[in-house]
């Protein structure tokens, strides 16, 4: 079964950005619905067996799996793109420059208007070295990958036996009452959840600097390698290899889960260090999964439920977040604090499962999404069509855009 739609777009590629689509926003709404998480203690109201093992839940299989999955595709889609400047004989470096910009203005009016956990910005700083190291050899780009992820682990390591966490991390009483203030203010108006998003720049600076950016870079640079082979471009579903990453990835992956989910989450540091050394394994485990099942004569309408959600992820990405504004904020019907972490859950698969449908109805009419069709336009300099089509026929490098990365504020990229 050939993974290209006979426009030519890469289907997998798609879907796959749209199921990292939906663990972003279930990992990001926690922190868009309550002041709580960001301050690293639990919601006091819900404290039930139940809240915990929802929460369990999400730390064993959701969190710090994603961002990784996005990163990696966002490196994979930098190789479409050289493509797609290629054949139109344009010179790529200009275009690439013009598209970081667009996505770092993107992620600076997302963390201010609309939530404070962003990503864009940092993913527009770590592809302007992507941008440097393009034309590095697999191996060059292997071996930095791998020296970013060691870097970032030791750095973890030896943060969590020299660095005294309580120097920087409140105790629980004061996180708690941390944590009640920022709820109080998510309930406010504009002004409290501005002030409220940039308070948060500092921290997102610094995660930016000694997790966020290392990580997003080194992920970039292993999509770009996998680009360069186009392992994405000729899947069949029935290929070894996918049964061997799963066998490796979903046991080593899950451990590092437990390890993650037992030890605190968030709240300790070598616990993290755990999930971020195994959280690759466990995303390649369930893009294995996914390939799978998306192959299969049986299961295929997944990946047609799924794609058109990732062909507009940024649209999705930022409406995500728009719409956390609007249902948790008083700027809208002011929920924050109210839902348990189930209810969030399903808060989730509502929101996602309406983005995946109107996706769908949008692309029956237009070509992209409209934020990635702004995007197109700056990165090209001249605007493309914007109405598809009877017969689509948009080129493939072109069409798919940079996965864009989904933001926590938590020790992962947020």
């Amino acid at each position: 079964m050939t993974t290209e739609s006979p426009a030519g777009r890469v289907l997998d590629v798609d879907a796959i950005r749209g199921f990292a689509l939906l663990g972003i926003f279930a990992v990001n709404v926690t922190f868009m619905a309550s002041g709580y998480p960001g301050n690293l203690v639990t919601d006091p109201d819900f404290d039930s067996g139940l809240d915990h093992a929802v929460r369990a839940f999400s730390s064993l299989f959701v969190d710090m799996k994603f961002y990784v999955l996005f990163s990696f595709l966002f490196g994979y889609s930098f190789t479409l793109q050289m493509e797609a400047a290629s054949r139109a004989g344009a010179a790529f470096s200009a275009r690439m420059l013009r598209r970081i910009g667009g996505l770092f203005l993107l992620g600076a009016l997302h963390i201010v208007l609309l939530y404070g956990g962003d990503v864009l910005t940092t993913y527009a700083v770590a592809c302007l070295v992507l941008l440097l190291m393009r034309n590095v050899k697999d191996r060059t780009a292997i071996r930095t990958a791998l020296a970013l992820y060691v870097l970032v682990l030791v750095s973890l390591v030896a943060s969590a036996f020299l660095v005294d966490r309580s120097t920087f991390v409140p105790g629980e009483a004061e996180a708690l009452v941390n944590g009640e203030e920022a709820t109080r203010a998510l309930l406010g108006g504009w002004g409290a959840n501005l002030d409220e998003h940039l308070d948060g720049l500092p921290l997102l600076v610094l995660q930016a600097v000694t997790l966020q950016g290392p990580t997003a870079l080194g992920l970039f640079l292993l999509g770009m390698v996998a680009g360069r082979r186009q392992w994405l471009a000729r899947v069949t579903g029935g290929e070894p290899v996918l049964r061997r990453i799963q066998w490796i990835g979903f046991p080593v992956g899950l451990l590092g889960s437990i390890v993650y989910t037992a030890s605190g989450g968030n709240g300790n540091t070598l616990g993290v260090a755990a999930s971020v050394a195994t959280a690759p394994l466990l995303a390649a485990a369930y893009v294995a999964t996914l390939l799978r099942i998306m192959h299969n004569p049986r299961t295929a309408a997944v990946r047609s439920a799924l794609a058109p959600g990732g062909r507009m992820a940024l649209t999705n990405y930022l409406g995500q977040s728009a719409i956390g504004l609007i249902a948790f904020t008083g700027i809208g019907f002011g929920l924050a604090g109210s839902l348990s972490p189930l209810a969030l859950f399903a808060f989730v698969a509502v929101v996602f499962a309406a983005q995946l449908a109107l996706s769908a109805l949008w692309l029956r009419r237009f070509r992209y999404g409209p934020v990635e069709w702004a995007l197109r336009w700056l990165t090209n300099a001249r605007r493309p069509a914007f109405v598809a089509p009877p017969t689509s026929d948009q080129p493939n490098a072109e069409t798919i855009e940079p996965a864009l990365a989904a933001t926590t504020r938590q020790p992962e990229p947020r």
